[in-house]
């Protein structure tokens, strides 16, 4: 795990030159690119989510691209489009914004059903197909979408099948007293605006994938496979919830689990790796009934409640 760890650490090290605070974000960031994964951003305007993203991008030595998601864009804004070639008397695709390593989707809930739809098969089986022709995009492949949670002229509900495709849904809160005191000395101080140049690429592609083929042999007990599938089976059972979790949600809670295990220096994985992750991997899979709703509840305290149910393996 020294490897992964001075990775991680680099990384890390980056990211705290602009960011101030946010080192679980940070953490959670890393864990779901070490699982392949892509995330889901929310949070309120001003707490650094796109920049976040951007940064992140930065210490990857991959291409990079960023779509603004607005009411009127077309899937082939994101995907590309075939343009006729007179002297060829032919077609040739033209790739779109979405051909990247690192794909940083702001606002992704501006976007309508049929702009959405074209990530579907983008963000599973990373590839597109354009006139019956498969196009594959680059390894590693991660998209790092960003919404408002609470602004609603406008934007779009996601379809819970592209929810499903997000390995993670963080949520980006305010910063304490401390932290936007010191964003505040920053800034006062001559480092304001967006100084993306202080950050450095110090992870390759292929440094990327021989991490992930790290991750990927962390040992797994039995007995925390079954504990993974008794929760994610739980939410499917649960009096307040009418939308369970999918199989492929404790696939995110495996996958992302070991990741985590790995970035703490350990090559196995433990009870506390996956109860840590289950918020962020089910929050935007399970859906409330009208009744608990209207109680005020919320998916994260149902999640809450189920990791107290379930009888945790020693």
């Amino acid at each position: 795990m020294s490897s992964l760890s001075r990775h991680a650490e680099a990384i890390r090290g980056e990211l705290s030159k602009v960011i101030v605070g946010q080192r679980d974000l940070a953490e959670l960031l890393l864990t779901a690119l070490l699982a392949d994964g892509h995330v889901l951003l929310e949070g309120v305007p001003g707490v650094a989510k796109t920049l976040t993203a951007k940064l992140l991008a930065r210490t990857l030595s991959v291409p990079f691209s960023r779509l603004q998601f607005t009411p009127d864009l077309m899937p082939s804004d994101v995907l590309g489009t075939s343009v006729f070639r007179p002297q060829k008397g032919d077609f040739e695709f033209r790739p779109g914004p979405i051909f990247a390593s690192v794909v940083l989707i702001d606002e992704i809930n501006r976007a309508p059903a049929k702009t959405q739809s074209a990530l579907f098969e983008v963000m599973e089986e990373r590839q597109i197909t354009q006139d019956g022709i498969r196009y594959p995009l680059p390894a590693p492949f991660v998209v790092l979408a960003t919404q408002n949670p609470i602004e609603q002229e406008g934007t779009y509900r996601l379809p819970e099948a592209q929810l499903d495709r997000f390995l993670f849904k963080l949520s980006v809160g305010y910063p304490t007293l401390e932290e936007e005191v010191q964003i505040l000395q920053g800034h006062h101080a001559g480092f304001g605006g967006t100084p993306l140049e202080a950050v450095q690429p110090v992870v390759s592609a292929a440094d990327l994938q021989e991490l992930r083929g790290q991750v990927g042999r962390q040992h797994v007990e039995p007995k925390l496979l079954e504990y993974i599938a008794r929760l994610v089976g739980q939410t499917r059972a649960h009096k307040g919830l009418y939308l369970g979790a999918s199989p492929r949600a404790s696939l995110a809670l495996l996958n992302g689990s070991k990741a985590l295990a790995a970035l703490r220096g350990r090559d196995f994985i433990t009870p506390e790796d996956i109860q840590y992750l289950a918020q962020a991997v089910l929050r935007h899979r399970i859906q409330l009934t009208p009744e608990r709703e209207m109680e005020g509840g919320t998916p994260d305290d149902v999640v809450k409640q189920i990791l107290q149910q379930i009888e945790v393996p020693r």
